[in-house]
Order: structure tokens, then C-alpha cells, then sequence
């Protein structure tokens, strides 16, 4: 065993000590809910030229499972070079004997496992053939006038397609209004054909391939991508896998499906076929309309027709039957279904596990937490968003929404933990519940510091200085959890996504339209759909989102809406202009029974192209019958509380909230991402005789202040910015009060000599050092400048008020992470804002402060690079920085490291 791996051991068991002394057992006494092996973050497993061997794959999940990682997802990708010789091809032989032994590895360290099925994204390899790749529709166009012959080889002339094209019609469309198929006449791809009464415009309609191949692709992986619209084309896809899987069934938890990135793909064979079986007309003699570049309303109504097509193909004819093989496996699925051209709510819940992500940096009002500019890249974590793949979950009844977590969160080398936690607390506020890191690599013992490395940030690998301390953001994150997957959601409203506002609009005139999280402000931002999801939020409303497919599944008793997932109070119809009559219909239906449907506004349209007049004459008479019944609110805030759905007051004070239900009694996350500290009471909704604190970052725990008034509780809660707690309603005698403390006026500073010393990291250990004042330990020279790992901070101080019970410690700027001791006592680690902990009672006289301080590997990086030190040997594309241009460290400035300061004690009183 090295040192480090001594040393963290260590503290393990003094932290386990310290919470046996204090009354803390292994699961808190019963305080935190039972832990499964979900509760644990996941992390996203990079098999770079999956050149693994078995002595490495142990130590590689020996090492997740001792920062606590609960499971892998394992993602072949590109390889290193120099290490061709042990590259092995993608379920060969070898490689199936590695994916077991890595199994059965981690079923002995109580871990599981998730395989994506496939190398690189998207879905795509060796056995697609050119017949089930990714395709597309290519039309050609020739004008013939009256009396002329038209004599053509009608063959693709675009030189840009570089696919074998087919020519699957031949339409001609008359300037009388004439239409005539001509496919009959064709005799192999050449026709002759004379127009005899009046000029006509002929369609080529072919079916291309897009020649998208997989993205990242691992030896043995390359190839082309799938059709994601084909069954046939999917049960070829899985043909290899279901004799290479032979023997594995229930040994994997889950297969895995990235973000939707098959680009252009808008047909598939047997497309005019499903058309007019999905949407009740033949496509053909609208051809024109179809792929007309005007924006007018026929146009946009076929265009929708066209889009709900392929979304209903993807979900019929891919996601379900995907899930459907999953299971005949015993293989639960995973899906991240944003970047899809269809409904997303519908296509998350084909999953077992919706997931979402998070690409980029987010901002906070949290004071100190640092997001310098030249390191991020701006954020995609809409609330809104986020919902879309819980919402699924939750209305399926499905009980994990996973999240790829992190993604170029900053650049790489440069992410502390500290910048971490108020990003997943964004996803945990909208339903997230099972982590996924974004990520770690596999890294033989071979590799020079730092190792091998996914081209995106963020890398959480253990021998990198941020695995020093990653460990107390895991346990954070399992704490949580445990807590946000135990019970069911308790969210009481459902909010309508009209998604055929955006269908039916005219989106440049392209079929192909996908719902991705990078162009929010093409579908979501610009639709009311948006404004109103944010103001029931903001406003403490917890809602679901539901499509039109789940409102087929709705029934109504007991005075609430019932779908798989739950029930629900009501259903908010936002402003909308396209609805589909039978959705209507459904919704008169549940009013009439009484439900508590709130319109916003009533829809004005049908959508799509079918017989729309008659729909839209249908949809007016429906209306005018139902005027008594159905009228647009007012005010959807009075409506809901007539439908006694109350919004969480405790908004008001800035915090925010997700609540689920543990058998009747309640669990409120709450979390205070503004710049003020909270120390009130506050209101939550339901009359409780007792209610639990739970700090997810301290694990301290007890019961709280509370004073009951008639229309809820109030609870008193102190939250700095930064902090989060749990609030668990119920029967909570036999546990201790929960300690409230105030902060007094008087601030004592600790600015005595510190002693410095350099414990572990490289390249080399700088020298000893005292300093007289807190300043980055880069300033103590060049070993210093370029040092990455940990530092000891040593102090001795004298009690500047003995009459005090318990002392703040105050550490002001960390970078990045510090474990504290007092007077040999262990009492933590501070990894995250704010940098304070209560340290209890002094020692008369002479007291000594011990920080061990561990800051980011990006001064070790610069200086490798400085130095000429070439550790990027990647294939396909190496490493870039957060803009996806060449990573180039030399152009960085030395990151500030060590404790910073001011260091001081505030005295503490409870109250």
C-alpha cells in the first residue's frame, strides 16, 4: 500500500471513530433512508482502445470504490498511442473475458455495472450494413413543359453524395394542380414520359444515407450509424451482441444510450408507408408542400405531420423495442433522449432510467465560489429542461432519473469540488436522483502522471490532486440519494408540453428537428410553455410535465389524476395554439368527471394537415358545447389553490426545494444557492408534530424548532449560502434536539506564523517553509509554483476567550480542499463554500490548528508542458481545452493554491 493510499485509509477510520464516539452508527441511525447500491454516484468508464488487462482493471475499481463510487459505465473509445499491441477489438473474445473478469471485480466490491452498447456515440459499427444505416431524404427536381418528352437516367447529380442513392419515386406535380405517380413507368432508374396537358414539376425522391460513421469509435467499433427509425435495422444491430451477451444476463445492471447525435437522418425505409398509417394520408401528393421553403400554413402543417412521424418511429419502431431486448436480457435501460427529433417526455420514459445532462458552467450567488471566465463555457442546466427527463420518470412510474454529470463543468485540470456541488444540487432540485460522473478514464499503472485521458472535462480520476478529497463530494452525494430515492415524488401538478406549437412552426423549413439541449432558445425559451413552467416553479408549485400520450393514459378517481407513475391534483394547459382534438376530448372528459383542468388559454387549432378544417371546426363546436365547463383562467394561481394544490411558501425566502413522499410523511432537500444566510423560520405545507434535520455534507442530524400553525408548520432552519439540509416530517422522539447556534459579533484573527510542509504530489515536494502571512504556496518558488498534491499547514495560537463554548472557524479562501485537525482532533474536511466549521471548545492557553490542504493539478500540468513534457498521445482527437481547440497549457497563469485567508474564530452560542 503507498502512502497515499495509507493516509486516506487512515482518515477513513478516524472519521469512522469519531461517529461511533458521537452517536453516529454506519447508516445514521436509522436517520438516512435504507441505501441500496444506486445511492452511490456512478461514473461513466472510458476504455481507451479498451487496452485493459486484469491487474489493472482491479486496481483501477479498487481505487472508484475507495473514494466511493458505486458503479461504472463502461465506454470503449479511441486508444493511446504506442499502445497498439494491446488493443483489443470490441466484443472479441478477449474482450468479452475482460468486460466478465470486470464484473465479477466489481460484484466482490459491492459495484455494478452498465455497458454502452456500442464504442464511441452514436449507435453504429462493423455490422451496420449500408441497408440499416442512418438515412435520409434526397429529392431532385426537373421542370417539363406541355407537349415536351421528358427522357431521363434519373440519378443523384449531387457530387456531394457520396452514398449509394435510391430512387424510390418518381412523382410529377401539374401547374393546373395535377398529380401524377410515375414510379409505374420507370424502367429501372430511366423513364419516358410525355406532358401532355400542362407543365409539370417532377420529384426524384430518393432514399440517401447520411454516411454518418461512429463518433469516438473503439478498435473493432467503427462503422456506420444506425438507423434509429428501423426495428429490422436495430435486430441487426443486436445481433452480435446477443451471442457475445450469452452468459451475462442479469450480470449487467444496465445498457446505455447517449444523447441523440445521428445528425440529418429525417427518412428510413418504408417512411411514405408509416406516414399514411400514423397520420391517415398519403404523403405523396403533397410532396411540394412537404419540402417547400415559404413559411405558410399547409406547408408547416404537412412539416408536422412529417416530424411527428419520425418521433413516432423512433419511439415504436427503436426505444420501445430497445428496452423490450434489454429485458429479454434482464438488462435494465438507460436513455438520454434530448437531441431526439421527437417527443422527449415520451422517449425518456421508454427507459427504465431517463438521464439527462449538463454541458458547461452554471452561475450562483454563492459569495466565494469562483467561475472565472476564461475556464467555463456557459451552462445548459435549464430547470426546464432538467424536468423533461424526472417528469418522465416520474409520470411512468419509473424510480431513478439518472444525469450525465459535470460535463466541461471548467477546463480540464482546473474543476474544484467546490464548483462541483452547487451544480448537481441544481439537478437533485429537478428530480435527478442517480448520478452519473462525467467521468474517469481507465489509467494502467504504466501511464506517466497524469495518465490516460477522455478528450472532455471533467476527469475524476483518483490520481489526480482532486482525488485527494472527491471522496467527501461522493458521500455528500449518497447521502442525498438516499434520501431522493426513497419514497415516490410529491409533486401535485401536471403542466402540458404542446409540442405541436413547435412542430407546427416553421423551423427554417427543415423536416429534420431535434429537441437538443444546446439550442433551447429554438423550442423551449420561445415558446409560453416555458414562461409558465418557471413561474409555477419559482412561485413553489412542484410539477411534472405530461405529453399527449400520457394524457391517453390518464384516469380519474378519488378527486385526483391518475397515470402509472402517481397522482396528481391538477393539470395546468398552458398558453397553446395546436392541440390534437383527441387530447382535448380527454381532457373535456376528465373535467367533466372533475378534475381540475386549468386552461391557461383554449387551444385555436388542430395540428397537422389531415382533414384540419373539419378538426378545427370539430375542436370549436367541442368548445362552444363545453363553454360552462372549460373557460381560460384568470389566474392559475387561485385555480390551483381551489384545487387545494398550495405552493411552498418557503420560496419566499429564497431557498429552493424538491419534496417527495416516504409513506405519508414528507422529505424536503432545501438548498440556499443566493448570497444571504438564512436564519428563520420557515413554512413548509402540512401539519407535522415533529420534524428531522439532516445536513448531507456533515451528516449531523436532529430534531427541530418548530411552532404549528393552522395552515402548515413552521420550521426553524439555519442556512448559510452554500448549505442544504433535509427536513423529514414524522415521529422523531427518540432522537437529540437539533443544535442551533449564533454567531457572535467579535471576529478573532489567526495570523501568526505558519508552518508549511509538503506531504504528497509532485513532481517534486517543495522545500519546508514558514510564512508570516496567507498567500498562494506558489509564490515560495518554482518547485511550489509547479507543485500539485497536498500541503500541511501547521499553527499554535493562543484561546482568545476561554468563556467560550464552541468556536466558527473561518478559513476565507481555500483552494481547493482542507482536512482539519484541532489539537490532534480530527474534525473534518472542508471541500466546499462556505470554508467554516464549528469546532467546539478551545484548550486554555496554546491551542494548534493542523489543515492538510490539497490544491487542482493544473500548476503540475502547466509546468509539464512548460517543460516540454509530451503526455497528449490520443488518437482521433487528443485533447482539446473547453472550446474544443487545441489544449495548450504554456498559455495558462499558475492557479492560486493553499489556504488563502483570512483564517479567524467567531465565538458560538447555541440559541
Amino acid at each position: 500500500m503507498n502512502s497515499r493510499s495509507f493516509n486516506k485509509t487512515a482518515v477513513a477510520l478516524i472519521v469512522f471513530s469519531l461517529l461511533v464516539l458521537m452517536g453516529y452508527s454506519q447508516d445514521y441511525t436509522g436517520i438516512v433512508p435504507s441505501q441500496t447500491k444506486t445511492v452511490k454516484p456512478f461514473t461513466r468508464w472510458w476504455w481507451m482502445g479498451s487496452a485493459v488487462d486484469t491487474l489493472n482493471l482491479k486496481q483501477n475499481l479498487i481505487d472508484l470504490h475507495n473514494v466511493g463510487i458505486g458503479g461504472v459505465e463502461i465506454a470503449p473509445i479511441y486508444g493511446v498511442r504506442g499502445e497498439e499491441p494491446n488493443f483489443i477489438d470490441y466484443l472479441s473474445p478477449r474482450w468479452m473475458d475482460m468486460l466478465d473478469y470486470t464484473i465479477r471485480t466489481a460484484d466482490s466490491l459491492g459495484m455494478q455495472v452498465d455497458l454502452t452498447l456500442g464504442t464511441g456515440w452514436p449507435y453504429g459499427g462493423p455490422q451496420v450494413t449500408p441497408e440499416y444505416a442512418a438515412t435520409k431524404l434526397i429529392a431532385q427536381i426537373y421542370e417539363v413543359k406541355r407537349g415536351v418528352v421528358f427522357s431521363e437516367d434519373i440519378q443523384v447529380k449531387d457530387l456531394k453524395e457520396k452514398q449509394p442513392a435510391t430512387l424510390k419515386y418518381l412523382l410529377a406535380y401539374g401547374n393546373n394542380g395535377g398529380y401524377m405517380d410515375l414510379t409505374p413507368l420507370l424502367e429501372e432508374n430511366s423513364i419516358k414520359w410525355k406532358a401532355k396537358k400542362e407543365d409539370y414539376t417532377i420529384y426524384a425522391v430518393f432514399e440517401g444515407k447520411t454516411g454518418q460513421e461512429v463518433k469516438r469509435a473503439a478498435p473493432g467499433g467503427s462503422g456506420f450509424t444506425l438507423d434509429h427509425y428501423s426495428t429490422n435495422a436495430l435486430k441487426a444491430y443486436v445481433e452480435p451482441f446477443n451471442e457475445a451477451l450469452t452468459g451475462f444476463e442479469g450480470r449487467i445492471r444496465s445498457i446505455f444510450n447517449d444523447s441523440y447525435e445521428v445528425y440529418g437522418t429525417d427518412y428510413t425505409p418504408g417512411f411514405f408507408e408509416a406516414f399514411e398509417k400514423y397520420r391517415g394520408y398519403d404523403l405523396k401528393p403533397f410532396l411540394p408542400l412537404l419540402l417547400s421553403k415559404e413559411d405558410k400554413e399547409e406547408g408547416n402543417r404537412i412539416k408536422s405531420d412529417y416530424r411527428e412521424t419520425l418521433s413516432d418511429l423512433l419511439l415504436l419502431n427503436f426505444d420501445n423495442p430497445w428496452t423490450d431486448w434489454a429485458h429479454s436480457k434482464n438488462f435494465k435501460s438507460r436513455l438520454q433522449a434530448h437531441g431526439s427529433p421527437g417527443n422527449l417526455i415520451d422517449l425518456y420514459a421508454s427507459a427504465d432510467i431517463p438521464e439527462c445532462e449538463t454541458f458547461g458552467s452554471m452561475p450562483y450567488d454563492i459569495p466565494g465560489l469562483r467561475r472565472e471566465m476564461e475556464d467555463i463555457r456557459q451552462g445548459d442546466a435549464d430547470p426546464v429542461m432538467l424536468k423533461f427527463s424526472s417528469s418522465a420518470a416520474h409520470i411512468a412510474g419509473k424510480p431513478l432519473t439518472s444525469s450525465e454529470t459535470f460535463t466541461w463543468l471548467r477546463d480540464h485540470f482546473k474543476t474544484a469540488l467546490s464548483q462541483c456541488k452547487p451544480e448537481v444540487e441544481d439537478l437533485f432540485l429537478n428530480g435527478v436522483n442517480h448520478v452519473f460522473l462525467h467521468g474517469t478514464t481507465y489509467s494502467p499503472e504504466r501511464a506517466q502522471w497524469p495518465g490516460w485521458k477522455f478528450y472532455a472535462s471533467v476527469n475524476f480520476n483518483p490520481n489526480l490532486s482532486l482525488g485527494e478529497d472527491e471522496e467527501q463530494l461522493f458521500s455528500y452525494i449518497a447521502n442525498c440519494q438516499s434520501f431522493l430515492q426513497a419514497g415516490k415524488p410529491d409533486n401535485e401538478t401536471l403542466l402540458y408540453w404542446p409540442i405541436h406549437d413547435v412542430w407546427n412552426s416553421y423551423l427554417d423549413g427543415n423536416l429534420f428537428f431535434q429537441f437538443k439541449i444546446h439550442s433551447l432558445e429554438e423550442w423551449l425559451h420561445n415558446q409560453p410553455f416555458y414562461g409558465t413552467a418557471q413561474s409555477l416553479i419559482k412561485s413553489g408549485f412542484g410539477l411534472d410535465f405530461i405529453s399527449d400520450r400520457f394524457i391517453e393514459k390518464v384516469h380519474f378517481g378519488n378527486g385526483e389524476i391518475h397515470l402509472p407513475g402517481g397522482s396528481y391534483k391538477s393539470l395546468v394547459v398552458p398558453t397553446t395554439e395546436y392541440m390534437p382534438l383527441n387530447t382535448l376530448k380527454k381532457l373535456v372528459d376528465l373535467k367533466r368527471q372533475g378534475a381540475h383542468i386549468i386552461f391557461q388559454n383554449l387551444p385555436e387549432n388542430v395540428p397537422g394537415f389531415n382533414n384540419y378544417e373539419a378538426g378545427n371546426s370539430e375542436m370549436r363546436q367541442l368548445l362552444s358545447e363545453n363553454k360552462s365547463l372549460i373557460s381560460p383562467s384568470g389566474n392559475i394561481f387561485s385555480d390551483l389553490e381551489m384545487a387545494k394544490v398550495l405552493p411552498e411558501k418557503l420560496v419566499e425566502s429564497g431557498l429552493k426545494f424538491i419534496r417527495r413522499d416516504l409513506e405519508g410523511d414528507k422529505i424536503y432537500y432545501l438548498v440556499n444557492h443566493t448570497s444571504n444566510a438564512i436564519d428563520q423560520y420557515i413554512p413548509i405545507n402540512g401539519i407535522y408534530k415533529e420534524v428531522l434535520i439532516f445536513d448531507p455534507n456533515t451528516s449531523n442530524y436532529g430534531k427541530a424548532i418548530i411552532e404549528v400553525k393552522d395552515v402548515g408548520t413552521m420550521v426553524k432552519v439555519q442556512l448559510k449560502p452554500g448549505e442544504t439540509l433535509f427536513l423529514k416530517t414524522g415521529e422523531n422522539s427518540e432522537y437529540k434536539d437539533w443544535e442551533y447556534f449564533e454567531a457572535g459579533e467579535i471576529t478573532y484573527g489567526l495570523s501568526a506564523p505558519w508552518k508549511i510542509s509538503f506531504l504528497r504530489g509532485g513532481p517534486v515536494l517543495p522545500a519546508n517553509d514558514t510564512i508570516s502571512d496567507l498567500k498562494s504556496w506558489t509564490s515560495l518558488g518554482k518547485d511550489a509554483e509547479e507543485f500539485s498534491g497536498t500541503a500541511k499547514y501547521e499553527l499554535e495560537f493562543q484561546n482568545p476567550d476561554n468563556t467560550v463554548q464552541a468556536w466558527l472557524l473561518k478559513l476565507g479562501e481555500v483552494r481547493e480542499s482542507a482536512k482539519i485537525w484541532v489539537n490532534g482532533s480530527y474534525l473534518g474536511t472542508l471541500w466546499a463554500n462556505p470554508f467554516e466549521i464549528n469546532i467546539g471548545a478551545l484548550h486554555k492557553g496554546t491551542n494548534k490548528i493542523t489543515l492538510e490542504v490539497t490544491n487542482l493539478s493544473a500548476n503540475r500540468i502547466r509546468a509539464m508542458e512548460l517543460r516540454g513534457e509530451e503526455w497528449k498521445n490520443f488518437y482521433e482527437i487528443n485533447m482539446v481545452d473547453k472550446d474544443y481547440k487545441k489544449f495548450d497549457a504554456t498559455q495558462w497563469k499558475p492557479m492560486p493554491s493553499g489556504i488563502l485567508g483570512p483564517v479567524t474564530l467567531v465565538p458560538l452560542k447555541k440559541n
